[in-house]
């Protein structure tokens, strides 16, 4: 089966600065030192070499390279390596960082864009107002925040774009986003991140997606439903993946890996056959626009 894979990281930590990787932090996955060491392209090859699945394309999503450094170095770093005949074909689509906030933004944009495989921004929203573990971004509010927005508005400029991560309760507020803003498409990360898997999650869960499904501009990507979740089981995910294409519909579906993050729980081939399993009762030609054919339009492969 050939597949793209719509949602991977690599980091060269000898040359380039994660601070979340060269210094520990509390990570809402647990333990997580395994992955806190250099991942090329040749390891995601590697790691994809092993099974019945054929990775033809990739979209790499920003990999929190250092914010006090420019966002636009990731993707310059990513195109060479997409450039390089050792890519195999792979790193074909760029998701940058950006944030929204900030005065230059339309120039970090402008510089994203002269790279021939950018597609469009992911800046990590994750908040609780409960839990300051989980917060990526100190501003809860900030898809309904007047002056990120007007950051946000110039994706359509550039013909970007938006790779949307967020928590379960906060999906009713991103529908309010990607409503008003229909000019960008947005592109769900990680099915929505669930984060409790209990009964009061999984209906606030559904709420949340269904309340995004019912925008024309949203799209999803179907992954990391084990990233903390140790000894996960197709039966343990299979009703976030048949309950997101139920909601979403296959035409707006997409799968991913989330590696090497998902290294900590699985292996690249597991991922897959998960998604193979629990999809195998559907049409080839769903299956197709599942694993390959969606990524190619919804990120312009």
């Amino acid at each position: 089966m050939k597949i793209i894979d719509t949602h991977h990281h690599l980091w060269d930590l000898e040359n380039n600065r994660y601070p979340w990787l060269q210094t520990p932090i509390d990570h809402f996955a647990g333990e997580y030192s395994k992955i806190r060491q250099t991942y090329l392209v040749k390891d995601l090859i590697a790691d994809a070499s092993v099974g019945s699945y054929e990775l033809v394309k990739s979209v790499h999503v920003q990999a929190e390279w250092d914010h006090d450094r420019d966002p636009v170095g990731e993707t310059a770093w990513l195109q060479g390596v997409a450039d390089s005949p050792e890519s195999n074909g792979l790193v074909s689509a760029i998701i940058g960082n950006a944030d929204f906030f900030s005065s230059n933004v339309e120039d970090v944009l402008q510089r994203h864009a002269a790279h021939a495989n950018f597609r469009g921004i992911r800046q990590m929203l994750n908040h609780s107002h409960d839990n300051p573990g989980l917060n990526f971004i100190d501003r809860g509010d900030a898809m309904d925040d007047p002056v990120w927005r007007d950051g946000y508005r110039l994706l359509a400029k550039f013909e970007a774009s938006f790779d949307l991560q967020v928590w379960p309760w906060q999906l009713e507020m991103a529908a309010r986003l990607a409503s008003d803003v229909p000019e960008v498409p947005v592109i769900l990360n990680h099915t929505g991140m669930p984060y409790a898997n209990n009964a009061a999650s999984r209906r606030q869960w559904d709420v949340g997606m269904r309340s995004l499904a019912a925008t024309g501009n949203v799209s999803v990507k179907i992954s990391a439903l084990g990233m903390a979740t140790p000894g996960w089981t197709v039966e343990d995910i299979r009703p976030y993946v048949e309950g997101t294409i139920e909601i979403f519909g296959v035409d707006r579906c997409m799968f991913a890996s989330n590696f090497p993050v998902d290294s900590l729980t699985s292996d690249y081939t597991a991922i897959w056959s998960a998604y193979d399993e629990i999809t195998s009762g559907l049409p080839d030609e769903d299956r197709r626009r599942l694993f390959h054919d969606n990524a190619v339009k919804f990120y312009q492969l």
